[in-house]
This record gives structure tokens, sequence and C-alpha cells, in this order.
């Protein structure tokens, strides 16, 4: 069996918060494909990353799929003199998790009965309210009550006012992206005030896990974690400062009660180790779309095993980054829960062959082989982007 092409597919979806979904798709000459998936937060990443693809699809064809590891290597260091984080690993990915589908067919198996075999029947998950619907503490509290009814029993959400003011009422040029890494008061007093209403409705048996998206200096983020805390007794303060100064990092996780989570922008096993090494954080999140694909994501999954740090996978894109999460965490001891952008995931019910099957706050995986899922192709099909 040899690869024939690598095949990006950028495709328009209200089902995405980002208005698009790019997968990817590697075939082979005897007929068996496989998906992969790296959707980015912004539509000139995902641009870029289809011109890289491309690319790259020239380089590997020819090579037997079934050579997983060579192949990651092969594209990975084919970056090493120009930066091989970023956008290079991020491609690594998507053909990665494509990689392990096609081997998943060819054997008839599941992908996580090639990584060892499940310690688990099925995949506990967090998840999302929709806080475009936060239009009213009443607004809230329905949100909130609809998540705990569905069975999950942790939530995360970010009570930062995403565009903010300045102390003389302007507005703030910014949303998840950082600029000067502060708040105002009048907006800390707002999250600590939802943060507040959240743990109430949610009640004490639910975790509340807060995301920070990276956007403050030091002092703010000690400042708002340490609200937080009194608060809402948050269980989690994910990624308080931008993700370059893990000096920072150390900073805040010093002076703060809250338990430290982070990895969604961190590439490859390389990038987690000195985290790990230096006790910056108490849970770690890679990204499986992001960092290295499903290779990567069980590698960075033992390491983290043996500093006995739960794993809890991000997401923040479409079907293909939930399913190749949940496949690796079938196989991993140390997994707390793996996100979802939101709790009703039927909005992917479009996207692919089969609804995903979730209850009572939990996914259940097919037996299928591969990934177990395949995607619609007539819907790629009558919603691709055209890109020149």
């Amino acid at each position: 069996m040899k690869i024939t092409s690598v095949r990006p597919w950028l495709i328009k979806s209200d089902a995405s918060y980002w208005g698009e979904f790019l997968f990817v798709e590697v075939t082979t000459d005897e007929g068996v494909s496989g998906w992969g998936e790296i959707t980015t937060t912004t539509r000139l990443a995902n641009r870029a990353l289809c011109t890289i693809l491309r690319q790259i699809g020239a380089a590997v064809t020819g090579e037997d799929p079934a050579r997983i590891e060579y192949l990651w290597h092969k594209i990975f260091r084919s970056f090493t003199y120009m930066g091989s984080r970023g956008a290079a690993v991020e491609c690594v990915s998507a053909i990665d998790i494509a990689l392990w589908d096609i081997r998943g067919k060819v054997l008839g198996k599941p992908i996580y009965e090639l990584l060892g075999g499940p310690v688990r029947d099925e995949i506990a998950l967090y998840t999302h309210p929709n806080q475009a619907k936060f239009t009213s503490n009443e607004a809230v509290i329905r949100e909130i009550r609809d998540i705990v009814e569905s069975g999950h029993t942790a939530l995360k959400f970010d009570p930062f006012p995403h565009q903010g003011r300045t102390a003389d009422g302007q507005a703030r040029e910014q949303r998840d992206g950082y600029l000067d890494g502060s708040m105002t008061r009048k907006d800390e007093r707002e999250a600590a005030e939802l943060t507040a209403l959240i743990r109430e409705t949610a009640g004490p048996d639910v975790d509340i896990l807060i995301d920070a998206h990276g956007r403050f200096d030091v002092p703010t983020a000690i400042r708002l974690c340490r609200s937080l805390e009194e608060a809402g007794q948050i269980d989690w303060f994910e990624e308080p400062c931008p993700p370059e100064s893990l000096n920072a990092l150390r900073q805040v996780r010093e002076k703060v009660s809250a338990a430290i989570s982070w990895g969604e922008r961190g590439h490859t096993k390389w990038d987690f180790v000195p985290v790990l090494e230096n006790r910056l954080a108490d849970y770690i999140m890679p990204d499986v779309t992001w960092t290295g694909g499903i290779t990567e994501l069980k590698k960075i999954s033992a390491l983290c095993e043996a500093y006995y740090i739960p794993v809890s996978p991000h997401d923040a894109a479409g079907p293909i980054n939930v399913v190749a999460g949940a496949q690796v965490m079938m196989t991993v001891p140390n997994f707390y829960k793996l996100e979802t952008s939101e709790w009703n995931l039927g909005k992917y019910d479009h996207l692919i062959d089969r609804p995903l099957d979730v209850s009572n706050g939990s996914l259940k995986l097919t037996p299928k082989p591969g990934l177990g899922v395949e995607m619609n192709r007539d819907y790629l099909q009558n919603h691709e982007i055209e890109l020149d």
C-alpha cells in the first residue's frame, strides 16, 4: 500500500465557532483513506496550513502509510531549520491521525486496540456553556442547568469580558489575544459575579474550570485567580499568562491556590518536559490536532503518567478532534476528562456518517475500525471553500 495524496478540505460550517473546519484526507492506492483535522483559530492560519499540506503531500506520496513513526519524523524534521513547532507540527498532527485511521481500517481494529487496548469503557467529558446565551442571570442559570441535567460533571468557561474597556471607558482592541495583559476592576467584578452565579447554579459536585486564554500579565493573573477562587471555588485556572513564558507561569503558580492547567498551545513532548520537570501545572491539556497527532499525544500522556499528572485533551474544533483524542484516552490511565466545545454534539451530525454516542456526560466509541467515523463527503464537496 502506498500513499497517493494528502488533501486538505477547508469547509464552511456553522458548527464551527470560527465558521470553518480544516480536515485532511490521506488516500492510498488500495482505496483505503484516513481522516485528520487541524482546524485553527484564524482563517489566515487555516489557509496557510492548506498550502503547507499540499507541499507535504508531494513529499510523502509513494510512502507506506503503515510507517507512522517514520513519516512523523520525516515531516517534522523537514521543518527543523525554520522552526518545527506551530504550523509544521500541526500539519504532522493531521496526517498522523489520518495514518492511524488507515492503519486501523487495514487491520480491522479501532485505534485504541492498536495503542495497548482500553483501560475504560467510555470517555468522560467536560464541556462549555454557550456564552452567547448569557444575556441575563436567568439565561445563565438556564444554560448551566441544561448542562448539569445532561449528566456532565465539569464545565469550562471564560468569565472575562473579551473586549473589555480601559479605565476611561474606551473599548479595548482585543479578544483572546494578549494586548497589555490587564483588566479593569469593573470587568474583574463582573467575572467574579458570573463565576459565583455559575457555581451556585451548578452546585458543589460539578467541577468549575476557568479558561483565561493566556491573556494576562503576572499580577493581573494572580489577582483574577484569587478572586475566582473566593467567588466560585474554581477547580482549575487555565493558561493564566501567554504560553511563551514559563517563568510567568511559575510566578502565578507560586501565588495562587487553584490548580493550574496548561498545554493547548504546547507542541510535541519537548514543550511539555520543562512544565513537568518544574512542576508548573496540575493538569496537562494537549490538543491532538495541534501537538503532534495520536502518536505524540500517547507519548505526552506517558510523560505525564510518570509525574502522576492527569491528561485532559483540548478541543476547539470538529468531530475528528474529539474522536482522535478519545481513541488515545481509552488507553491512558492518568486521564481526567476530554474537552468538547459544546455540550450538545449533535452539531456535528451533518459532518459525519453517524452521530457521536454521547450520554450522561460521556462518549462511547464505536468498535468500528480506525477512528470509527467517516466524513460526509457530499457535505464536504458542497461546502468546500475554494482557494486560489
